[in-house]
């Protein structure tokens, strides 16, 4: 679970990214009425100590300055996790890097082990190499969070090594296990249903 927190970058403006649907869930785009609930899901240690830069404790300011830089660059795409009934239970995304775009993802602690993270990361791999175009992906997971790695295995990433990540809610370093997934990787091994885009 390694999905940065964006930096705001001027006034919030919503850029128009598509809804992904799968089986159980929907992906869109964050706004800034979803602060509230975002902060309140976010405000767990436990999610804290797995992503490099969501601060413990984790305050409406800190989701509003999340929704506020989201979805800036071209070649990013990050969503909001939500069920069909329109809960959200975390967020998601792909943020530009120099080497290869970053996948990042964290749930709400009451949704983990529901297979959610697994199925919201399918629908944006797909997206990211279909209609952003990106030739690889990168990801992160702790070295003590075995549970995220193997949502990433299942995606199809594959190891390349240990590094160490800046995890702001210590306020130090820690190892993370990096991944990495390539287009023609996914194209092999992707047995996963297909997401449904739903345009704005």
């Amino acid at each position: 679970m390694t999905l940065c927190e964006a930096i705001p970058r001027g006034p919030y403006r919503e850029r128009s990214i598509p809804v992904l649907e799968t089986k159980r869930l929907a992906l869109r785009a964050p706004r800034l009425e979803d602060a509230k609930t975002v902060a309140m899901l976010a405000d767990d240690r436990r999610i804290a100590e797995n992503v490099a830069r969501i601060p413990h404790p984790y305050k409406l300011a800190d989701a509003e300055n999340f929704i506020g830089g989201a979805n800036q660059k071209d070649g990013e795409a990050v969503f909001l996790i939500t069920l069909r009934d329109e809960t959200i239970v975390g967020a998601c995304g792909i943020v530009p890097q120099e080497q290869a775009a970053e996948l990042g993802y964290w749930l709400g602690v009451h949704y983990w082990g529901s297979g959610y993270a697994t199925e919201a990361l399918h629908a944006v791999i797909d997206y990211a190499f279909t209609d952003l175009d990106h030739p690889a992906l990168h990801a992160g997971a702790r070295v003590t969070n075995p549970a995220s790695r193997r949502v990433l295995e299942k995606c199809g990433f594959q190891w390349t090594g240990v590094g160490l990540y800046r995890i702001r809610a210590i306020n130090s370093s820690a190892p993370i296990d990096r991944f990495r997934l390539e287009r023609g990787i996914w194209s092999a091994l992707k047995g996963w249903g297909r997401m449904k885009r739903v345009n704005n």
